[in-house]
C-alpha cells in the first residue's frame, strides 16, 4: 500500500511554472456530484459497520459512566488531594484543542483565498462540531451535584450570592467555546446548504427528499441565493477568525492566570493555540486518509491537500517545541526555585515517561515532514498523525497533573492515578467522536461539492487564459 500511495503521487508533482491541479482525473461537474452524493446514496463498506460497531457501543458505554457518575459522585474519578483536576480537564481541553482545525481551514484559509481548502473543509467542519460536543461534556459533567446546575444561570433570586463569579476563567470558558461552537455550527450548516439541495434533487425517496428539502431552506441555486450565500459566508468567515485565536487563548488563561508554578505564565496563549492547530490538523489527517481511501475520493483529496496539511503540522509542531525549550530557559532565567523544580520535576521525576512520550511525539515525529518522501507516503502520514494525536493528549495531562502533584510542601505531594471510570469516559469520548463522523460521512456531503466546483471553474478559465497565450 506504501508504494502506491507513493505512485499515485508520482503522475500529480508539480512541474515548473504550473501547480499540481487541486482536482485530478479529468472530473466533470457530474462526475464530482456523482463523486460525492454516492457515498450517502449507496449502502456503507464493511469498514464503516465494522467501526460503527466497535465505536457506538463505546458512545453506550460513556452515557453509562455519566450516569453512575451523576448517582455515585465524583469520587469516582482519580481526582483527589493534592490532584484536584484530574483527566475531566485534561480530556476537555484535548477535544477543544482538536476543533481548531476545522475553522481555521474554512475561515481563515477562504479570507485569505487559498482554494485548496475546498475539499477538506467540509469533513474538518464537522470534526470541529464533534469535538466540541465531546469537549463540552467533561465540563458539564464536573458541576459535582448536577441537579443544582441552574445555579450557574443568572437568574432573579434573591441569593445572588450564588451567580456566577465571572472573574473566573472557567466562567469565561463557557462563554468562549459556547460561542465557537454557535458560530462554528453555523459556519458549517450555511456551506453545506447547496449540497444538501443537491442530495434533495437525486433522492429517490420521499423521506429522504423531504429531510434534505427542509434542511437546505428551499435553495434554488438562483443568483439570488448565491449573492445572499456568498455574502454570509463571507460574514461568518470573518466573524469565526478571531475565534480560532480567542477560544484557546481563553482556555489558557485557566491556568495561566493562577499562581501555581509551571502554570503562570504568558506564553500558554499563544502555545495553546499553537497547539490547538497542530493537533486539529493532526486529527483532520487521521480522519481524512481512510475516508479518501474507503470511499476512492483521492481525485478530489489530493496529494496537494495533504502535502500542505503536513506542512502546516511541521510548523506548528516546531512552533509548540519552542514553547517547551522556551518554558524550560525561563524557569531557568528566573530564578524561581519552585517553578526551575516543577520542570525539572516533569521532565526527570516520576512523570517523566509522560513527559517524554510528549516530547518525542509532538516535536520529534513531525520532523519527518521535512522530507517529501514522507509528504507522499498516506501510510507513513497516518501514522505521524496519530503520534501527533497521542503527543498532544500527554501535553495536557503533563501540564495539568505534573503542576499538581507536588506542592510546595512535601507532606503535600502525591501521585495520580486514573480510576476505571476516568480511562472509560476517555474511551468513551472517541466512541461519542466517531459516531457521530461516522453518521457524518453516511448522511452528508463529506466534500464540499459546490466549491470544488468554483476551483474547477477557475482551473478552466486559468488553462483557457493559457492556452491562447494570455490575450484574454
Amino acid at each position: 500500500m506504501a508504494s502506491i500511495a507513493v505512485s499515485e503521487v508520482d503522475n500529480t508533482i508539480d512541474t515548473p511554472g504550473r501547480r499540481t491541479p487541486l482536482v485530478t482525473g479529468d472530473q466533470t461537474y457530474a462526475s464530482v456530484t456523482h463523486m460525492v452524493s454516492r457515498i450517502s446514496e449507496e449502502s456503507q463498506p464493511l469498514i464503516w459497520w465494522l467501526t460503527f460497531a466497535v465505536a457506538f457501543p463505546s458512545l453506550l458505554m460513556f452515557g453509562c459512566l455519566i450516569i453512575y457518575l451523576f448517582l455515585t459522585g465524583v469520587g469516582v474519578w482519580g481526582n483527589m488531594s493534592p490532584v484536584f483536576w484530574g483527566w475531566p480537564i485534561v480530556n476537555f481541553v484535548f477535544w477543544v484543542g482538536i476543533g481548531h482545525a476545522g475553522t481555521l481551514i474554512s475561515a481563515i484559509l477562504y479570507l485569505f483565498r487559498q482554494n485548496w481548502r475546498t475539499s477538506i473543509n467540509r469533513a474538518a467542519e464537522a470534526m470541529t462540531i464533534f469535538a466540541v460536543i465531546c469537549a463540552g461534556t467533561f465540563p458539564g459533567i464536573h458541576v459535582g451535584r448536577v441537579w443544582f446546575a441552574y445555579w450557574l444561570t443568572p437568574y432573579p433570586s434573591l441569593n445572588l450570592w450564588m451567580w456566577p463569579q465571572f472573574r473566573s476563567p472557567l466562567l469565561w470558558d463557557v462563554f468562549a467555546v459556547g460561542t465557537y461552537a454557535s458560530v462554528s455550527l453555523i459556519f458549517w450548516y450555511m456551506g453545506m446548504i447547496p449540497d444538501l439541495a443537491t442530495f434533495r434533487d437525486r433522492s429517490k425517496s420521499r423521506l429522504r427528499r423531504m429531510i434534505y428539502g427542509i434542511l437546505c431552506l428551499g435553495w434554488s441555486g438562483s443568483s439570488r441565493h448565491w449573492m445572499r450565500y456568498e455574502k454570509a459566508y463571507s460574514i461568518l468567515s470573518a466573524l469565526a477568525t478571531p475565534l480560532v485565536l480567542s477560544v484557546h487563548t481563553v482556555v489558557s488563561f485557566d491556568f495561566a492566570v493562577s499562581q501555581l508554578p509551571g502554570w503562570h505564565t504568558t506564553i500558554f496563549p499563544p502555545y495553546f493555540v499553537a497547539g490547538a492547530i497542530f493537533s486539529g490538523f493532526g486529527m483532520v489527517l487521521t480522519l481524512l486518509i481512510p475516508v479518501r481511501a474507503i470511499y476512492n475520493l483521492k481525485h478530489l483529496i489530493t496529494p496537494r491537500h495533504l502535502d500542505n496539511m503536513c506542512k502546516i503540522i511541521l510548523a506548528t509542531g516546531s512552533m509548540v517545541g519552542l514553547a517547551y525549550v522556551t518554558e524550560f530557559f525561563m524557569a531557568w532565567y528566573s530564578q524561581n526555585k519552585y517553578e526551575y523544580d516543577t520542570f525539572v520535576f516533569r521532565a526527570f521525576g516520576p512523570y517523566w515517561w509522560a513527559y517524554w512520550i510528549m516530547f518525542t511525539c509532538n516535536v520529534i515525529s513531525p520532523q519527518v515532514f521535512w522530507f517529501k518522501v514522507f509528504r507522499r507516503n498516506t501510510i507513513l502520514m497516518w501514522i505521524v498523525t496519530i503520534f501527533v494525536n497521542i503527543g498532544m493528549w500527554f501535553e495536557r495531562f503533563v501540564i495539568t497533573v505534573t503542576s499538581l502533584a507536588r506542592d510546595f510542601l512535601p507532606s503535600s505531594w502525591g501521585y495520580f492515578s486514573p480510576t476505571w471510570v476516568d480511562i472509560g469516559m476517555l474511551v468513551g469520548s472517541f466512541g461519542l467522536f466517531t459516531t457521530l463522523f461516522l453518521l457524518f460521512c453516511k448522511y452528508l456531503p463529506v466534500v464540499a461539492v459546490s466549491e470544488v466546483k468554483g476551483v474547477m471553474s477557475q482551473h478552466a478559465h486559468a488553462e483557457h487564459r493559457h492556452g491562447h497565450g494570455g490575450d484574454h
